[in-house]
């Protein structure tokens, strides 16, 4: 017994324990990436940023109708990893600007939706010619994107476009037992476009219903785009955002791209919508007279550039003519 070591069974076993502990060290940084991800603890390779500290960049203060939120990570702080274990992907309509070389096609392969979807979108045909710096609507699924009218019911869009009640619901993340709202944008996953499309008369609008969203000199900063929007901006975060008219606070909340929100329903059915804020401080249900200030403009959502410098007001009209789109990109309409 006390020769044992001279053995071979003992080199052996030496030889199988070394390989033991050589495995095991080659599989714990796994598991400890699984961990935290388990856990929902975001650390340095979990971020979509190149560095952590730009996080703080883009999460603001939330406060509404005067009780300060705490700050919300935005889904894109999430790696594709996470969302993906949360069943999560695309969930809002992004713009894209065609590049050299993109063809309908190849951008609807890009983007994992089907071109029907892209053509539909975008009021295209299979043999329309797209350029380079286009600017192209993309919904997160192949499908149609409905924006709601007055009277709508979810089981009359699902019939229209023969899809299902409750994957509107549930891929929209419709509260309040799949309520809907005037103005809302929503995607129909695999819906089908209708043969015969339903025409709305926009709204006539005198050109004074409206007042600049922001302090003079309100200066418009890009022209119109998607979805019949103006953007302004001073130069300044943290100015006021007044209500565009009189009317009732629909919704507030957060948008990836959009940021902190606030839609407003006017007494004539029009819809203004109110993004990218740093505060909001009206809440849904609210009545609010033409000027009053609703926000403080800021950077939430998506913005370019981001941070400070991206600091604007997008502001869109939801069935009138948006009254701004008219003028060139740099008239400041405060000064006279």
């Amino acid at each position: 017994m006390r020769e044992f070591w001279k053995s071979p069974y003992f080199y052996l076993g030496i030889g199988v324990f070394c390989l033991l502990i050589i495995g095991l060290l080659a599989i714990i940084p796994e598991s400890k990436k699984e961990l935290s991800s388990n856990r929902n603890v975001l650390d340095k390779s979990q971020y979509l940023f190149p560095e952590v500290k730009d996080f703080g960049k883009v999460v603001d203060l939330n406060i509404i109708a005067n009780t300060t939120l705490g700050p919300v990570a935005p889904p894109f702080l999430v790696s594709g990893n996470v969302l993906g274990a949360l069943g999560g992907g695309r969930r809002e309509i992004e713009e894209y600007i065609v590049e050299k070389g993109d063809t309908l096609s190849s951008i609807a392969e890009k983007f994992d939706i089907s071109l029907e979807t892209l053509l539909w979108a975008n009021d295209l045909r299979s043999n329309s010619v797209i350029q380079p710096g286009q600017k192209l609507i993309i919904l997160p699924t192949s499908g149609v994107l409905h924006v709601v009218h007055e009277g709508d019911t979810l089981s009359e869009i699902a019939e229209i476009y023969q899809a299902k009640v409750e994957d509107i619901v549930e891929f929209n993340g419709l509260e309040d037992e799949g309520r809907i709202y005037t103005g809302d944008l929503l995607i129909v996953p695999g819906g089908k476009k209708p043969k015969i499309i339903q025409k709305y008369v926009q709204v006539p609008l005198s050109q004074s219903y409206f007042i600049c969203p922001i302090p003079s000199p309100c200066r418009i900063t890009q022209g119109l785009h998607w979805y019949n929007a103006v953007d302004f901006s001073n130069g300044k975060c943290g100015e006021p955002v007044f209500a565009a008219a009189g009317g009732t606070v629909q919704r507030t909340g957060y948008g990836k791209i959009s940021g902190y929100f606030v839609r407003i329903l006017h007494p004539n059915g029009v819809v203004t919508f109110y993004g990218h804020l740093a505060k909001i401080i009206v809440s849904p249900g609210q009545k609010v007279y033409q000027g009053q200030i609703v926000g403080y403009m800021g950077y939430s959502g998506l913005t370019r550039p981001r941070g400070p410098a991206g600091c604007h007001l997008h502001f869109d009209v939801r069935f009138a003519r948006n009254p701004f789109a008219g003028y060139p990109v740099g008239t400041e309409l405060g000064k006279k």
